[in-house]
């Protein structure tokens, strides 16, 4: 049925309907919505599901139906009040009845611009707590106290900071501060997801300095926090300590790929840092494997998605000796190795990752797919009949070095001409 269908068969049987959520925020955004969610008022369970029978129930501790609506299964919500009464974000009571009105619905909601509804079928803004001129502002800001009591509501607003490039209102960040008791005990996942996504924003460092404006850093990614006030060699480092280093790695890797696993990569490249002796700074020799080790650990308190996970371990490994390596066998067993990462992290994000590091590409890096292609041309089974085992594979290794040092020796020499204005 249309959207228009819809509310009329609604508002004949004396109920309100609204579109609310992120896609009323959006429109004000002049961002392209998505997933159109509906809100019912004045009418009852029973009521809808005989006007509806063909809608599926999908909501557990409050009725949430999946509606075909305009050709989407759209989810329709009946508005309800919430009261905490426990830990987390389970730790709600709901009520709902015909009772309840959209004002009490879009209060119990996290900040401003997430508290607006479009009653249908005018369209005409429903907007109690100012979300539109927040929206037009460019702040979030938290309806009211209740923001505290679902602590990830925090995550969130920090991670909308960075995917919208808005500021915090002062008192919503005082209150993402009051939810760091709660924030210790919330399921590890909800914390991963808000991650996700944050690293999926055009600046993923806004989301980290809200959380440590917030003074909540050390408590949702604590292995970060540590990079606090790592002093670094100002010569190679005039931004300032490790922490400033990793935001802006992460912020230049995320302007060169979309790919999450290599911007978590250039986040924890460095993560070894924090756990350097104070005596050895601004030095950090040997960070590599702390980094490591301080990867493990944070998967061990948080099972961390697997791309992620190894796309980190290689970047720590490989960010320090990758610009400087001469010697062609090193170089193209780098290469080779990178090229077996390409289902989670190809050539491409190592590279972004590198240059957001060290701010250029070493050569064989800048055209690592020529080469590699140039190395791919060979294969164990080219090799001599008589040769078995591992003698295959140093055969193999030393051709394809050979290849290797040919095809960039044929590079370098086109880039000198062409530097010179012959070519």
């Amino acid at each position: 049925m249309t959207e228009e269908a819809f509310a009329k068969v609604l508002r004949a049987h004396g109920a309100r309907v609204f579109i609310v959520g992120g896609w009323v925020r959006d429109a004000l955004r002049h961002v392209r919505p998505h997933d159109k969610d509906y809100m019912v008022s004045g009418i009852a369970e029973a009521d809808f599901q005989q006007l509806f029978p063909d809608a599926q129930k999908v909501g557990h501790g409050f009725p949430v139906y999946l509606v075909s609506i305009d050709g989407c299964l759209s989810e329709v919500a009946f508005a309800r009040k919430e009261r905490k009464e426990g830990q987390g974000y389970r730790g709600f009571r709901v009520s709902y009845d015909p009772s309840v009105t959209v004002e009490e619905d879009l209060y119990r909601r996290d900040t401003t611009m997430n508290s607006m509804a479009l009653e249908l079928p005018a369209k005409t803004l429903i907007d109690p707590y100012h979300g539109a001129c927040d929206v037009e502002k460019g702040i979030i800001r938290a309806v009211s106290p209740h923001f505290m009591e679902d602590p990830v509501r925090a995550l969130r607003a920090a991670r909308q900071a960075a995917e919208f490039g808005f500021s915090i209102a002062e008192q919503t960040s005082r209150y993402m501060h009051a939810c760091r008791e709660e924030l210790q005990h919330e399921p590890q996942e909800r914390i991963v997801a808000e991650l996700r996504r944050a690293l999926q924003a055009e600046r993923p460092s806004v989301f980290f300095r809200a959380l440590e404006r917030a003074g909540i850093l050390a408590v949702t990614f604590p292995e970060l926090s540590l990079l606090i006030g790592k002093t670094q060699p100002p010569e190679y480092h005039p931004e300032g300590d490790a922490w400033q280093h990793t935001l802006l790695v992460v912020d230049r890797a995320a302007s060169k790929t979309a790919n999450v696993a290599a911007r978590f990569a250039a986040l924890v490249h460095d993560l070894g840092k924090g756990m350097t002796p104070k005596a050895m700074e601004p030095h950090h020799y040997g960070h590599e494997q702390r980094g490591l080790e301080q990867l493990a650990a944070w998967n061990r308190r948080v099972t961390l998605p697997k791309d992620w996970l190894r796309a980190g371990r290689f970047l720590i490994e490989q960010h320090m000796r990758a610009p400087l390596l001469e010697r062609p066998g090193k170089i193209a067993a780098l290469l080779l190795a990178i090229d077996k990462q390409r289902s989670v992290l190809t050539l491409a994000d190592f590279n972004a990752v590198i240059e957001a590091d060290h701010h250029s590409l070493p050569d064989y890096l800048r055209h690592g797919e020529r080469l590699l292609a140039a190395m791919h041309g060979i294969s164990g089974k080219d090799a001599p009949k008589e040769l078995r085992g591992r003698a295959i594979g140093q055969w193999l290794a030393g051709r394809q070095t050979a290849r290797l040092v040919r095809e960039l020796t044929a590079l370098r020499a086109t880039s000198r001409l062409g530097d010179a204005g012959t070519i």
